[in-house]
């Protein structure tokens, strides 16, 4: 059975219903097959059948092969091969033995192999590419292998909306990539057969998009770790004989988690800066970024998201400093102290201006901090329009970048002007986190000064810098 004679056929627009509608025949349900009656094999038909499909399983034992989706039925392989036009192939590659017998029944079919392998490079070819030498007369298509059984029984989300195919049959390739329509997902095409190996690699890939951020927040945590530490512990055990080692688990990681925080937030905010200037000193904003840059760019939301995670980190060790037996210590010591020499101590106005204003910047730079987290979730860009969504990640990522540096310096306040915050020479954290955001900052201020922002605006609007050549101003129309 060819593929061609699967395809529903097309309706006439012209033609006339000669009965009421009410007592119109339904369409015949699509009878489709599927090997395999394991944990994917059941959600697939589930979802098959709430999506107005029928559903048969091939199986090695149709009478013992377990609890099915009501409304299926189990059967030998070959029947059920020769039932169905479409065949799911829903087993191990190291079963595909049993298929080679049925080549005659499954000739001309369609066969949707959604197998992976445990890891990469595990055969020498993919396994589509080996299922279709098996059986030379079916249409071999790569399909559903990036989904769980758990997002095919429930449904597609945001996430995992997405369906991956590819084969040589294009009239194949579209009977699967109206099925999957049909089931919710939004089928893309990869080409022919010999992309089906870089389609099993997906669902082998580990966060493919957050290794870059990981490891510069992992590199970043390292480092003023062991910095702070040296600082902090070790200078006062070598310098002064006290052991405060104790404050390594909380005070010392709750200087480490803001600057980290700070600092990768600014690194989500560099590169489209380093891009402006870079448009700026082309004259055009149709020439390429260079790849390291592309890359940045492409990381930012991953980067901008474990800041986050740091910031609540900061939060969440910050409130517990009341309840520390070292702060409680510290405060009734203080007050015992105070009561056996009979003195007080005198209110400070400044420092409560600047304890006041560094406690309401941290709050309201933390506040941003969650709103651009939560607008960059699918289910909330999606429902915000290009220009809402670019307002809160752009104006309002540089705002929280001015709040939360500006938290930095009241925290810091006038301690680097002290000779006694540089131990063994060093400066302190803090100063060190304020690098990149004060940087960044500056930069954009370069960029909202009018002459430089009319410039910039020109040359994003297509326009190109004047060609010294010919004198003539290329503005390029879109």
């Amino acid at each position: 059975m060819s593929v061609d004679s699967n395809v529903s056929k097309e309706v006439n627009p012209e033609s006339v219903l000669l009965c009421p509608l009410g007592t119109t025949a339904a369409p015949e349900q699509k009878l489709l097959c599927i090997f395999g009656t394991g944990d994917l094999g059941r959600s697939l038909g589930q979802r098959l059948l709430q999506c107005g499909y029928r559903v048969v399983y091939g199986s090695r034992r149709p009478n013992s092969c377990g609890p099915l989706p009501r409304g299926t039925k189990a059967m030998n392989h070959e029947a059920a091969a020769m039932s169905a036009a479409l065949v799911f192939v829903c087993v191990h590659r190291e079963n595909y033995d049993f298929l080679e017998a049925l080549a005659p029944q499954l000739k001309g079919k369609v066969l949707v192999d959604v197998s992976n392998n445990l890891k990469k490079n595990l055969y020498p070819e993919s396994n589509a590419e080996y299922l279709q030498r098996l059986i030379p007369g079916a249409h071999v298509v790569k399909a559903f292998n990036t989904l769980s059984a758990w997002s095919l029984q429930n449904g597609p989300s945001d996430a995992n909306r997405q369906v991956y195919l590819c084969g040589n049959s294009v009239q194949a390739k579209q009977a699967v990539e109206e099925m999957a329509t049909k089931l919710g997902f939004a089928a893309l095409d990869r080409g022919s057969l010999s992309a089906a190996g870089e389609l099993e690699d997906f669902p082998l890939q580990l966060f493919p998009e957050w290794r870059l951020p990981l490891r510069v927040a992992v590199g970043l945590t390292a480092f003023f770790f062991f910095y702070l530490l040296m600082r902090d512990v070790v200078y006062t055990y070598v310098e002064q004989g006290k052991d405060i080692s104790f404050r390594i688990m909380v005070s010392l990681a709750n200087k480490v988690f803001p600057i980290v925080s700070l600092i990768m937030l600014a690194l989500c905010y560099v590169p489209g800066v380093i891009a402006a200037f870079l448009q700026l000193y082309r004259g055009t904003k149709y020439r390429r970024f260079p790849d390291w840059l592309d890359r940045w760019m492409l990381c930012r939301k991953q980067l901008g998201l474990i800041a986050l995670g740091f910031a609540f980190l900061h939060v969440f060790y910050t409130l517990i400093i009341p309840i520390r037996y070292y702060v409680r210590f510290r405060i009734s010591e203080s007050t015992i102290s105070q009561i056996r020499e009979n003195r007080t101590s005198v209110f400070d106005t400044t420092r409560a201006w600047r304890a006041d204003s560094y406690y309401s910047m941290g709050i309201l730079g933390f506040g941003l901090y969650v709103l651009l987290g939560i607008s960059s979730l699918p289910s909330v860009s999606n429902a915000l329009s290009w220009r809402e969504f670019s307002f809160i990640q752009s104006k309002l990522g540089y705002l929280t970048v001015f709040f939360c540096t500006f938290h930095t310096y009241l925290y810091g306040w006038d301690r680097f002007l002290h000779p006694y915050s540089y131990k063994w020479f060093t400066p302190p954290g803090y100063l060190l986190s304020l690098v990149v955001p004060s940087v960044l900052i500056v930069l954009k201020l370069l960029l909202l000064l009018p002459c430089v922002d009319r410039s910039l605006t020109r040359i994003r609007q297509g326009r190109e810098r004047t060609d010294p050549e010919d004198g003539s101003e290329k503005a390029l129309l879109t």
